[in-house]
C-alpha cells in the first residue's frame, strides 16, 4: 500500500518582543500533503510518451536490464529475455516477478514497484536456451526449457522470504527428469497438475502435453499424456456455458495448425472433443479463454510475417465445446507479430513483440468488437513484423502492477495511469 507522507510544519520565529510577521503562521493542526516518493518516481504517460517509450494510458514504474536480472556472475554473453510470471507470498503479501532469461530465472521483489529488488537467480539446469517458461503452483515455481535434457526444475518460492542480503544464486529443490526438454509448461492450479508441452516429437506422446501430478510439489508423478503435438495450451476446470462438460478438466491446445479441445479429466483416457482451424493458418501459437469461457482468443505467430497486414487475433465461439465456431478476426493497429495473450476481467493483454503490450477491451466481444484501450511500447524504433521486443505479459497482480518481459531490454513494470 502506498503511504502518504504527511508532516507538520510549525514556523515560529522569536524576537525579544513579538513573533515575526515575515512568514505566515501555520497552525499546529494544519497538514501539508507532500508528493509520495513512489509516485514521484513514476514516469507518467504524458502526451503519448513515458520517457522514451510510446504509450497510451499506462505509466512506467521501473525497468531492469538483462544484466541487472542475471546475477549469477557467469559472464553470459548475448543475454536474452523470454517468459515471465508472478507469485504473491500470502504470508506477507509481497509480490514477486519470475523473469525468464536464456540463462535461467530471475526472482524480483516488486513490493516497492518503483524500486524492484532482484532477490535471487536460478540458473538453467543444463545449457542456455532462448526458450524458457515458468509457472507457479502452491508456492513453487516450475521451470522448463528447450535446453537439452533440462527437464522440469522445481523451486520453493518461500525461500525468497529469508533473503536478507540479496541477490542469491539458488539451486533447484528438485529437477524432474522424466522428459528431456519442453517448449512451455501449463499448470491448472485448481487441480494440481502440470502439463509440459512441446516436448520431443520422438517421445511417447509426440510432443503432446504430458500429465504430471504436482499436488506434492517436490514429488511429481507422471500420469500419462495426450498424443498430439501442442506448442502451447490452456487447461481449466470448466465452468463455462456448455453444461455437458461442467466440472471437467479441459485442455485447449494450440497445435501449430489447429486448436484442439480435449477432456483430460481421466488422465488414463483423454478424449478429444473437437478441433477447429481457420483461414491463412501459418502457426497456431497461443490462446486464452474470456472470463466467461464463451470465447477463445488465439494468436497465429507467423501470419503477420508471411502474409502481411496488421496484427491478427482469431476469436472462436466456444459456447459448445463439441462444436466450436469461428466468431470473427480482429486486426490491431500495427504490423507487429502477436505472441502471448491473457485475459483479466474484460481486458485482453497481448504481448505484441515490437508493438509492445496492447490492451484490448473484450466486453463487447459477443458483438464481434474488440477495442484497443491502451498500450505500452518497449521498442520505440520499430513496429515491424520481427521477433524483437515483448515476449510476455503478466497482468494478475492485485496491486495492478503489470509485468512486461522484453527479449532485448529486460523487465518493465507498468501500471494503468491514475
Amino acid at each position: 500500500m502506498i503511504k502518504k507522507i504527511v508532516f507538520l510544519v510549525v514556523l515560529i520565529s522569536f524576537s525579544c518582543t513579538e513573533q515575526s510577521t515575515n512568514a505566515p503562521l501555520i497552525e499546529p493542526d494544519d497538514q501539508i500533503d507532500v508528493i509520495d516518493p513512489i509516485d514521484d518516481a513514476i514516469v507518467k504517460c504524458e502526451n503519448g510518451f513515458a520517457g522514451d517509450f510510446p504509450c497510451n494510458g499506462y505509466d512506467l514504474l521501473a525497468q531492469l536490464s538483462l544484466d541487472d536480472l542475471d546475477v549469477s556472475n557467469t559472464a553470459v554473453t548475448n543475454l536474452s529475455g523470454n517468459d515471465s510470471w508472478g507469485w504473491t507470498d500470502l504470508e506477507n503479501n509481497k509480490e514477486y516477478v519470475l523473469m525468464g532469461l536464456n540463462s535461467g530465472i530471475s526472482f524480483v521483489d516488486i513490493s516497492e514497484p518503483t524500486a524492484p529488488v532482484v532477490t535471487g537467480f536460478l540458473p538453467t539446469a543444463t545449457a542456455n536456451s532462448d526458450w524458457r517458461d515458468v509457472k507457479v503452483y502452491n508456492n513453487h515455481a516450475y521451470v522448463v526449457s528447450e535446453a537439452s535434457n533440462h527437464g522440469m526444475q522445481v523451486f520453493d518460492l518461500t525461500r525468497l522470504r529469508g533473503v536478507t542480503n540479496p541477490p542469491l544464486v539458488f539451486e533447484a529443490d528438485h529437477t524432474y527428469t522424466n522428459f528431456g526438454s519442453a517448449h512451455n509448461i501449463v499448470i491448472n492450479t485448481s487441480e494440481g497438475y502440470a502439463y509440459p508441452v512441446g516436448t520431443s516429437r520422438n517421445g511417447t506422446y509426440g510432443g503432446g502435453p504430458l500429465f504430471i501430478n504436482i499436488q506434492d510439489p517436490l514429488n511429481p508423478i507422471n500420469e500419462g499424456g495426450f498424443a498430439n503435438y501442442a506448442h502451447d495450451a490452456q487447461v481449466v476446470t470448466y465452468n463455462g456455458p456448455d453444461t455437458d462438460h461442467a466440472g471437467k478438466e479441459i485442455l485447449i491446445g494450440s497445435n501449430e495448425n489447429e486448436v484442439v479441445i480435449v477432456d483430460i479429466t481421466d488422465k488414463r483416457n483423454p478424449i478429444q472433443l473437437s478441433s477447429i482451424s481457420y483461414s491463412n493458418v501459418e502457426y497456431t501459437h497461443q490462446g486464452w479463454f474470456t472470463e466467461d469461457m464463451n470465447y477463445f482468443l488465439l494468436g497465429d505467430e507467423l501470419d503477420e510475417l508471411r502474409n502481411g497486414g496488421f496484427t491478427r487475433t482469431v476469436v472462436f465461439d466456444f459456447i459448445d465445446l463439441d462444436n466450436p465456431k469461428l466468431h470473427f478476426e480482429h486486426r490491431g493497429v500495427t504490423p507487429a507479430i502477436d505472441h502471448n495473450g491473457y485475459v483479466n476481467n474484460d481486458v485482453f493483454y497481448l504481448a505484441n513483440y515490437t508493438g509492445g503490450v496492447r490492451m484490448l477491451d473484450v466486453s463487447n466481444i459477443v458483438s464481434k468488437t474488440m477495442n484497443e484501450i491502451g498500450f505500452f511500447d518497449t521498442t520505440p524504433s520499430s513496429n515491424l513484423a520481427s521477433f524483437n521486443g515483448v515476449w510476455n505479459v503478466y497482468p494478475y497482480f492485485e496491486s495492478g502492477v503489470i509485468v512486461v518481459s522484453d527479449i532485448e531490454s529486460g523487465l518493465f513494470l507498468i501500471r494503468k495511469s491514475q
